[in-house]
């Protein structure tokens, strides 16, 4: 598998330089979550980066990526679908299952 060095911004792992594994398109992960175990024996906190561009060049193509920490812990969405809704959770819609009128 490739990796990339990738730079990480705010949080625990700020300034910090890790290499990350790309996926098939040759991008890293959109969200990267690092596990931090509680000293006392607690539950486990989970720090979340999100992931943006480092530079982009004239023709509005990144050079380069980097994470950015999000202090909310939350990664976001997933996939957009062009015909859901905003707000929409997934399943049939709001109109119901059946189009038979």
């Amino acid at each position: 598998m490739r990796s990339e060095e990738t730079s990480f911004t705010g949080g625990p792992l700020d300034g910090r330089v890790l290499p990350v594994l790309l996926g098939p398109t040759g991008r890293p992960p959109k969200t990267y979550e690092v596990p931090v175990p509680d000293p006392d024996g607690g539950s486990t906190v989970v720090h979340v980066y999100r992931l943006e561009p480092a530079r982009v060049n004239k023709l509005g193509l990144p050079r380069g990526w980097t994470y950015v920490y999000e202090p909310d812990g939350a990664p976001h969405g997933g996939p957009k679908w062009p015909w859901r809704r905003r707000g929409e959770r997934g399943g049939r819609g709001e109109r119901g299952g059946s189009t038979a009128r």
